[in-house]
Order: structure tokens, then C-alpha cells, then sequence
């Protein structure tokens, strides 16, 4: 039934009286905080709002579910979920089916704040995530909307941001209209803050905002009142498929946590959190676990279809849960231990016959350092890299139907070791041959500084370097800061040759892995100054021989022939290491 009335803020005490609840079948939040300062400016800008779908979950009826509270403090990696509720026994509640973003927006808004990674940051650093809150330019520019629209200037900033207003700024925190009131107590405000000229531009800004929370009764509903869980879920289905942002994985876990007798929601949020906390960090999704679920609990073709996730399949994934969650920490131990993380695994997907295989084996975290596992371990790290180095992507289209072709091929011969010829031969009948040609060899030999794909190349051609416990750059041999046209000029580069050397410096034949701590300490000095200074005389020729540099020049001048020398041996080495069809030059 269709209902009018009920202001913001009205709402919101609601939310904080956790009289409004979302059920389990509910997504987490999504939104961005462009997307937040967005919704304010339409109500600012008095567009429609939109209308609710509640669900009425009669008190007899309350305790049967479980029900989560809306996100108010995000933080990006300590806060991310929207967190469980205690069981309710005999109350009244209001569950959101349609339009939790739009009402969690409003919480953290006017209620809380975000925290999200600042750009090139680690996500174990602390202060990588600053807490920002909403906050309006009660001076903006009165030109109208901008070219997306915008007329209100919304931003989420910091305390310090805020305080420190540039002129022409003034930043009024948005929550803090909640305790505020209209009139004389605003211009008091005001007045503290601002010239008398500035005031009239700030007032009606100010007082908009406090109408839109206040006193214009903006939010409208329909109920469902049917407790039967069924009809509830295929209503929430029929209402949320045809958006685009929420994803059809969100949809079929929501059918998974209406099915399980457990908490399926919060099991796979935290085995998410768990895996992505292993080694130096991974950005792996609900989406992949999802699919491991189905791939390692032997569930239908390990696609993404509704018949996969029939009751009778969520069961037996329950059931399998426990190996399901080893297997996949095991897999992730593994890859770490081999050296990635989030910026250097370009797949994630490949993890996922890895994780098959280790549970087919009953294998357990011992796998990841037990010397009699080495050969095998070796196998799945060789087999991976190929993997992620064909440019053409094998974890991409088809990615279902090779996911199930693996698991067969695995089933059937990985009883004793990794199956690495049957798997490349299984793959090539896909058309995802493992095997390199010359096009190929040449792409990988010019491969460039920032290609995801550098790191696996870097490990294979260079395995003698540990990377199992230290964090490794991937460091230019001639520092970059060098090839400026000036420097270049001065070092007596002819002018002809400039363009190519500004070229030359990010691909591959001028990269290595160093160290992290060799790797400050080396900055920006020449390669043979460095190692000169650094490694004693037998050493030096140790080093320049297992990483293929040759004799190295004094002089960038000599940079051409260092790099074509380099780029020739690395050549020879690729071909030999994958066994590729390419002839040497």
C-alpha cells in the first residue's frame, strides 16, 4: 500500500532507533561519495526522491530472521559491512527492500562519515584512510548548475580541510543541521563567521537544507506486509534486476543467505576480509568467493545462473563451507608466499583452480612450506605465470566453461601432483594455449613499467631473487629522474636518439627487482656507481651475470647498447624458460 509523509530526519531517528532494519538478503553499500554529495544536491535542487518499498515484519515473526543496521561510520577496510543486528523478539519492524543506498546516504551524511584509501597507499598504513564527513560551501558560486547538474557544492573533507577554508569558502558540516535551529540560532551562526555582505547567499543555502531535513515530508512508500519469505525474496528480485548497479553476484548471494541455515552473509564478508588481509594485501570480491563456492563444492557449471543456486545446491555449499574456506586461505598463503599481491596479480580468477586442486588434495597450510611440496609448488607458480602473462587473457571471456573444464581435468588426474600438461592441454582445446609465439616473445620483451603483468615476468626470468619475505620494487637499473631531455643533453645523448631513450627507460630491459630497502638506498645513482659502491668485486660479477646486465656503462650515453644487449638476453631466456615457438633473432 502507497504512503506519503515522513521527513529526513523523522527517518533517520528511525534508522538510529533501529525501527527501520535491513533483512539479509540486502546487499552492502555501494555508493560512492560523489554519489552521496549527489542525492544532496537533488533534494537541495527539489527533485523527486523517489519512492520506498518497505517490508512490515510482524513482532510475532521478527525473531525468525536476521537483520542487519544501516552503515553510518564507512571505513574502507575496518568498516566496510553493514553490521548484524541481535535477534528481535516480539518488534514491530520496518525492513528495506528498495532503496537502502539512498537511505544509507542519508545516514552517513547527516549521521556519520566515510573513510576511504588515499591513492598509492598500502592498505595496512593507518593513515591511509582519513575520516571525512559531509559538508556544504554555504558560499558557492551562485552561476547555476555545473555541466553535471550540480548547483550545491557537497564535498566529504576533513576536519582539517574544512577548518581551513580558503577564502570564498564556508564550510558548514552537514550533521550538524540535525541540532540546529531555524532563525535568530542560524544567523548567530553566521554572524561569527562571515561579513554582513556575505550573509544573504549563506542564509538561504543554509536554510534550504534546514527545510529539506526539517519540515518537508519528502519520503514516500509502499508496503509489502506479507511475511511469507518467498514472495519477499522474489519481490526484492523483481525490484532490484533491473538496475544496473547492483550486480547479478549481489542478487544470487542474496538467494544464498536467504537459504542457509547459517549466516551466509557474514561467512563470506569475512573469508573476503580474511583473504585480502594475507601478505602485503589482495582486492579479492564477494564475486570470486562466490565462484570458488560453486567451483569447489562440485556445484553445476560455476556459472552465475539462478538453477546453480537452488536450495539443494546452497546446502551442499553449506555443507562443504569449512574445506571451501581452507582451501581458498591455503590458495591466497600460497600466492602470497609466490610474491603477489592486489597490484601485481592480474587475475583473480586464476586462484580459483589452484584452491580447487588444494581441496581435491585435503592440502593445508603446511603445503605453503613444506619442503616435499616444493616440486609442486613450483609446478601451480610456473603454470600461473604463463597464465597471467598471455596477453590476450586467459581469465577472461569463456571464463565459466574453462573453470569447468579445469575442474574435470583436475578431478581426474590431480590425485598426486598439479596436472600442468593436461591443464595446457585441456586449455589449448579452448583456445587458451599456454604456449608463446614470436609476436608474443617480442610484446614481453618490451613490456613497460606499470603493466600488471611485470611482476610474474620479473619472478620467472629471475627466480633466484626471495621474494617470499620482503617487499620488492620493481626498479629502473638506469634511474628514470636521468632521462629528462636536459640531463640527457648534458650527458652528451645526440639529440636523434633522445625520443627513443625517454622511450626505452620504462620497458622491461632496463627493469629488475631490487629489494625495497636496496632500493631507497639506491635512489637515483648510476647502475655502476651503485654496485661498485654496494658489492664487493665477485659479487658484482655474480649480480650483473644472474640478472643479465652485462658490462655496464659509466655513461647514459651508453645506454642504447646496454639495453639492446640486455633486451637480446632476456630474450633468450624467455624463449628457454616457456618453451615458446619463437625463433632467436
Amino acid at each position: 500500500m502507497y504512503q506519503t509523509g515522513g521527513t529526513i530526519r523523522e527517518t533517520l531517528q528511525a534508522i538510529q532507533q533501529t525501527k527501520f532494519v535491513l533483512p539479509a538478503i540486502q546487499r552492502e553499500f555501494v555508493w560512492k561519495p560523489e554519489q552521496i554529495a549527489r542525492l544532496f544536491d537533488s533534494l537541495m535542487q527539489g527533485y523527486p526522491f523517489g519512492t520506498f518499498l518497505y517490508w512490515n515484519v510482524d513482532r510475532s515473526n521478527s525473531s525468525r530472521y536476521k537483520f542487519y543496521a544501516f552503515v553510518c561510520n564507512y571505513h574502507e577496510r575496518d568498516n566496510p559491512h553493514c553490521p548484524q543486528l541481535p535477534v528481535f523478539h516480539e518488534t514491530d519492524l520496518k525492513a528495506v527492500l528498495d532503496g537502502q543506498q539512498r537511505l544509507t546516504a542519508l545516514n552517513i551524511g547527516l549521521c556519520g562519515s566515510m573513510a576511504w584509501r588515499l591513492p598509492y597507499k598500502w592498505k595496512n598504513n593507518p593513515n591511509a584512510y582519513p575520516v571525512r564527513h559531509l559538508y556544504l560551501d554555504l558560499l558557492a558560486d551562485e552561476g547555476g548548475a555545473d555541466e553535471g547538474g550540480m548547483e550545491y557544492r557537497f564535498e566529504f573533507l576533513t576536519e582539517e580541510r574544512a577548518g581551513s577554508a580558503i577564502p570564498g569558502e564556508c564550510w558548514f558540516k552537514v550533521g550538524d543541521i540535525l541540532g540546529m535551529q531555524s532563525g535568530p540560532p542560524m544567523l548567530r551562526w553566521l554572524n561569527e563567521r562571515l561579513p554582513q555582505e556575505r550573509l544573504d547567499r549563506a542564509f538561504s543555502t543554509l536554510d534550504q537544507l534546514f527545510q529539506v531535513v526539517h519540515n518537508r515530508n519528502l519520503i514516500s512508500y509502499y508496503e509489502e506486509k506479507s511475511q511469507n519469505l518467498d514472495k519477499v525474496l522474489n519481490i526484492f528480485i523483481r525490484m532490484n534486476s533491473g538496475g544496473t548497479v547492483l550486480s547479478y553476484s549481489d542478487l544470487l548471494l542474496s538467494i544464498a543467505v536467504a537459504q542457509w541455515s547459517g549466516d551466509a552473509r557474514k561467512e563470506i564478508h569475512t573469508l573476503v576480509d580474511e583473504l585480502n588481509d594475507t601478505g602485503e594485501g589482495f582486492a579479492f570480491s564477494q564475486d570470486l568467493v562466490l565462484k570458488a563456492g560453486l567451483m569447489l563444492a562440485d556445484i553445476g557449471s560455476v556459472g552465475f545462473k539462478v538453477e546453480n543456486f537452488s536450495r539443494e545446491n546452497m546446502q551442499a555449499l553449506e555443507g562443504k563451507w569449512p574445506e571451501v574456506k581452507r582451501s581458498l586461505k591455503v590458495a591466497v598463503q600460497l600466492l602470497a608466499g609466490f610474491g603477489f599481491h592486489e597490484k601485481s596479480l592480474r587475475a583473480d580468477s586464476a586462484i580459483l583452480p589452484i584452491a580447487y586442486y588444494i581441496n581435491r588434495r585435503n592440502l593445508d597450510g603446511h603445503y605453503v612450506t613444506k619442503g616435499g611440496f616444493a616440486h609442486d609448488r613450483e609446478a601451480i607458480r610456473t603454470w600461473l605465470i604463463r597464465s597471467l602473462l598471455k596477453a590476450s587473457g586467459i581469465w577472461g571471456s569463456g571464463l565459466d566453461t574453462l573453470l569447468t573444464a579445469i575442474r574435470e581435468v583436475i578431478a581426474e588426474h590431480g590425485q598426486d601432483g598439479f596436472p600442468v600438461e593436461k591443464l595446457q592441454e585441456a586449455m589449448a582445446r579452448r583456445g587458451k594455449s599456454l604456449m608463446f609465439g614470436d609476436e608474443e616473445i617480442d610484446e614481453l620483451v618490451e613490456m613497460r613499467y606499470g603493466d600488471k603483468r611485470l611482476f610474474a615476468l620479473l619472478t620467472l626470468l629471475f627466480p633466484f631473487v626471495d621474494v617470499t619475505n620482503h617487499h620488492f620494487h620493481i626498479d629502473h637499473v638506469f634511474p628514470r629522474s636521468r632521462f629528462t631531455r636536459a640531463r640527457l643533453q648534458r650527458a652528451g645523448v645526440p639529440e636523434g636518439d633522445i625520443e627513443a631513450f625517454k622511450e626505452m627507460v620504462d620497458c622491461l630491459p632496463n627493469l629488475q627487482l631490487l629489494e625495497g630497502a636496496e632500493n631507497v638506498e639506491k635512489q637515483a645513482a648510476m647502475p655502476s656507481e651503485w654496485i661498485s659502491g654496494s658489492l664487493s668485486p665477485t659479487s658484482r660479477t655474480n649480480y650483473c651475470d644472474n640478472h643479465l646486465l652485462g658490462e655496464l656503462p659509466e655513461s647514459i650515453a651508453g645506454f642504447r647498447e646496454f639495453y639492446e644487449a640486455r633486451s637480446c638476453a632476456l630474450r633468450s631466456r624467455i624463449v628457454n624458460i616457456l618453451g615458446a615457438n619463437a625463433a632467436e633473432p
